[in-house]
């Protein structure tokens, strides 16, 4: 009999309590060379994209960029945060999804708000202007 006989219970309930159990999901050398891989080519299409002037529309080019982007964040999270629905009981994901949807709101509200004060703007010509204070 072992002078600790509840030793092994206890080290398994400390490695859950701080994250450090087998079910934690660490990545490989050959999973960081793949996220290292596509955040390389995820960054030197958009480059490439604006430099060389690929596409006349400058929307178009924002457009793919910006998506590119959101991949990029993506395979970011995935090949080095190591974020599944499965790791830490899916609370990162609800974590995730929820910090997403507070940057969604305050972005549109920006928006929102930045495009009414434009639009509400008193016109003011140049002559106008020069008598400002």
């Amino acid at each position: 009999m072992s002078p600790h006989p509840h030793a092994p219970a206890q080290e398994d309930a400390a490695n859950t309590h701080h994250g450090h159990g087998h079910e934690a999901g660490h990545g490989s050398l050959r999973g960081y060379m793949i996220g290292f891989g596509l955040s390389v080519i995820l960054t030197a299409v958009p480059f490439i994209l604006v430099m060389a002037g690929v596409f006349d529309s400058k929307l178009l080019t924002a457009f793919l960029v910006m998506a590119l982007a959101v991949v990029q964040i993506i395979v970011h999270m995935v090949y080095f945060l190591h974020m599944s629905p499965r790791s830490e009981g899916g609370w990162t994901m609800m974590a995730l999804l929820f910090t997403l949807v507070i940057v969604g709101i305050t972005l549109a509200g920006s928006l929102w708000v930045m495009h009414h004060l434009n639009a509400n703007m008193m016109p003011m010509s140049p002559e106008m202007m020069k008598n400002m204070p």
